[in-house]
């Protein structure tokens, strides 16, 4: 008789519970499906009297996940601490030298360690599985090693952080403004500890840095990330993109390149019709491009104790089937080293400024812009007070370097008050 595959789980929050509540209420389904029992052998978290609304009783208690990482009664250590260091990396380091396979939800730690810890475990026979890292039960982990494998992947895009999503819709159908929304959501407890790790774009990077990692067979490069956050979008971005026939979204993009790998996380423009335009609250889209298959779109609940305990039930139930995948899907010793190319791809851009209300100030800036090879497809003024006048350009496609050049050639015109933003519109 198969033994059973026995889990030790670290981490207790609400994808740790989710986890124990598979187990518990699907274990006929997961060994029908799997051919092995599944099984929780001893669990570990901060805080051991907690209730956690599941009971713990029936498995052994660790203080340290270090040490339920290397227990003989272990075969798969499950980490759902987070970090991209402490706690979470020594675990998941002592669980590969001990022998024993690894599921995580951790993106920080893969985005920062993950060409280490993958030869770590594959030089010791073992696997790293991490669906729950990515797009929460959204497989697309899945999709790009598995389903997307005789494909040559040309683009991976998407919304990756349901909470960025979220704010940005809620000001699109309320009205409100980025510092109202973002303190609602903060109250819904939809923000990390840390908020910038979510409007910040970092959370979001780190995704698509392992999807790009995937896609393009190369050592994870998050340093190598260009990221922006949403905080300096407003109510009036949101409206005028609308007017326009877009929605604002943070949008993650990555391809290969002539001139080397092209990531970045950043606010664009998409248009209303597509089906990223069209993602609502917290949902997340991940669309990728192979020269095969075209684009597909996947679409999905992006965190959560359900879909996320999900993912990572999908990673046992592969391991308990006995399917041992490199942990990016080439053996690790292979993945290049990918050359960092700042994003060059001449896209449109949305551009907003305020200039002062007197004569000759629009003529300066549609002078400087085209000194650097920009040219002007629209431009609306609207409603402006006593000194400025707020002034919106889309320009036809141009390259972001010569836009950066072009605004800050602005400055020095003294006509334009602030800094302008600008927006990439991204066709999809």
């Amino acid at each position: 008789m198969t033994k059973p595959l026995r889990l030790g789980i670290a981490g207790l929050g609400t994808v740790g519970v989710g986890v124990l509540r598979i187990v518990r209420k699907q274990s006929a389904l997961l060994t029908a499906r799997t051919g092995r029992a599944i099984v929780i052998s001893a669990v570990s978290a901060r805080n051991r009297d907690k209730d956690r609304g599941v009971p713990i009783t029936g498995y052994d208690w660790e203080d340290n996940p270090v040490e339920l990482a290397t227990r003989d009664d272990v075969d798969v250590f499950v980490e759902l601490m987070g970090g991209a260091d402490g706690p979470a990396k020594a675990a998941t380091e002592a669980a590969l030298k001990a022998g024993k396979d690894v599921v995580t939800a951790n993106k920080a730690m893969l985005a920062v360690h993950g060409q280490a810890l993958a030869e770590l475990a594959e030089g010791a026979g073992r696997v790293i599985r991490y669906e729950a890292a990515v797009a929460g039960g959204i497989p697309v982990i899945k999709s790009l090693m598995e389903g997307l494998a005789g494909n040559e992947i040309t683009r991976v895009m998407g919304v990756m952080n349901g909470t960025c999503n979220y704010i940005l819709t809620r000001m699109q159908s309320s009205g409100l403004s980025y510092d109202e929304v973002f303190e609602e959501a903060n109250k819904l407890g939809y923000l990390e500890a840390d908020p910038n790790l979510d409007v910040g774009g970092i959370d979001a990077g780190h995704k698509l840095s392992i999807l790009a990692s995937i896609a393009f067979g190369t050592r994870v490069a998050f340093d190598a990330m260009e990221l922006e956050g949403i905080g300096r979008i407003t109510i009036e971005d949101i409206r005028q993109a609308a007017d326009m026939g877009y929605r604002i979204k943070l949008l993650g993009v990555s391809r290969m390149t002539g001139r080397g790998l092209e990531q970045r996380m950043s606010p664009c423009l998409v248009p209303c019709a597509s089906p990223l335009g069209q993602l609502e609250g917290g949902t997340n889209m991940v669309v990728i491009e192979g020269d095969s298959v075209g684009q597909i779109v996947l679409r999905g609940a992006g965190a959560g104790e359900g879909p996320t305990a999900s993912a990572v039930m999908a990673d046992v139930c592969d391991i308990a089937r006995g399917l041992r995948l490199p942990v990016f899907g080439q053996p690790a010793a292979g993945l290049k080293q990918a050359t960092p190319a700042v994003s060059a791809t001449p896209a449109a851009f949305y551009l907003r400024m305020a200039l002062q209300d007197k004569p000759g100030a629009l003529a300066k800036v549609a002078a400087v812009l085209g000194q650097n090879g920009i040219s002007i497809n629209r431009m609306r003024q609207y409603d402006h007070d006593e000194t400025t006048a707020p002034v919106l350009i889309v320009t036809h496609r141009c390259v972001r370097a010569d836009l950066d050049r072009a605004i800050g050639a602005m400055a020095e015109t003294g006509v334009v008050e602030g800094e302008p933003v600008a927006l990439r519109i991204e066709e999809v």
